[in-house]
């Protein structure tokens, strides 16, 4: 290569190098949203920090890979992960399992006995029966004997968890399905990502399951989030909470469903019942520290009904917001720790009914 030649190409290689460290340090406009598809579903995070471009993609690099973990630890729509290997291994053989998955059991099974079995990530082969599972089945409502053959082989005791060790067993031939729970447990896995990476003003959306951290502005605004109505045929907001350094999970009763001989059948399946719930409760939204519990308890409030949860929800100061089917429209009933939480002038403005 002459000279001139090998001048022009340093030139070029100075200019590509300079050119690409300017576009990495640039400095985005506030907040930064990071947003995606995961778990058949979305991710969407909100951040309010200031951040480079550079910065961002790192970090939406790194939230990536911490979803992902929790898909190939937890999913079971995929035949290698490890709660598939789980479900698939010798019963009463103790298995190891990573300390996210063990951790996401031990939340299940103490939900599980805290709620009087309205939480038990064992059925997983009702959920299936009922078409609302991994199974491609047709939606109908299953024959009474085998509906009830599969509710005897159901229950928390059906496995087993060992938290020092690291180890879980199956019991029972029972299908393990982490669908009440997962989703929270990766929201939270994010939060903490974030975290350590020293992000201190955020607000993550997985799937509708969020936590927040901070403010969202430089004001000291708290993040705001809108309650969805339970409306078949759109999406719209019924209250709006403020939220500061907390999570919230809500289930829902509106979107998921079939409908047989007039009938309509929830996805949300009693556990205790092995059929889908009845009552007039359309969501149930829970606001916890942690949304893993979040998205445990959301999943109890829904199955126990507005009477039961709420008594519930009173025993183990749960902030719990209920929205309950009402001959025309809707009701807002809440636990006193939700009506705390908001304060009494919100609480009066959302028109809660408080149990």
């Amino acid at each position: 290569m002459n000279l001139k030649l090998r001048s022009i190409v340093v030139v070029l290689l100075c200019l590509v190098a300079f050119a690409g460290c300017s576009e990495s340090d640039r400095p985005l406009s506030s907040p930064v949203r990071l947003e995606g598809s995961i778990f058949g579903s979305f991710y969407q995070v909100t951040i309010a920090d200031s951040l480079t471009q550079g910065q961002a993609r790192d970090l939406e690099q790194g939230l990536v890979e911490v979803l992902e973990q929790v898909d190939a630890s937890m999913s079971i729509y995929r035949d290698d992960s490890e709660l598939m290997a789980f479900n698939q291994a010798p019963l009463g053989e103790w298995q190891p399992l990573s300390n996210e998955l063990i951790e996401v059991l031990a939340i299940s099974q103490s939900v599980a006995e805290a709620s009087g079995g309205a939480f038990d990530v064992t059925m997983g082969g009702l959920v299936n029966l009922w078409s609302f599972g991994s199974e491609a089945r047709p939606r109908e409502v299953p024959e009474d004997e085998t509906l009830q053959a599969r509710l005897a082989e159901i229950g928390p005791d059906s496995i087993e968890v060992d938290e020092t060790a690291l180890q879980a067993r199956r019991l029972r031939d029972v299908f393990v399905d982490l669908g009440g729970v997962a989703k929270g447990h990766a929201t939270d896995r994010v939060a903490a990502y974030l975290n350590t990476e020293g992000v201190e003003h955020y607000l993550v959306n997985l799937g509708g399951d969020l936590i927040t951290r901070g403010y969202r502005d430089g004001d000291g605004e708290p993040w705001r989030i809108g309650i969805e109505a339970p409306l078949d045929d759109r999406q719209e907001a019924t209250h709006i909470v403020p939220l500061h350094d907390i999570s919230v999970a809500t289930s829902g009763d509106y979107r998921n469903y079939f409908e047989e001989s007039g009938q309509r059948f929830s996805h949300t399946i009693d556990p205790r019942t092995g059929r889908p719930i009845e009552h007039r409760v359309a969501s149930a939204s829970v606001f916890h520290p942690s949304n893993a519990w979040a998205d445990a308890w959301a999943t109890v409030m829904m199955v126990l009904g507005e009477e039961e949860g709420l008594a519930l929800a009173r025993e183990q100061g749960l902030k719990v917001l209920l929205l309950v089917r009402e001959d025309e429209g809707w009701s807002s009933l809440a636990s006193p720790a939700f009506a705390d939480y908001v304060s009494a002038e919100l609480s009066d403005e959302m028109g809660l009914e408080v149990r």
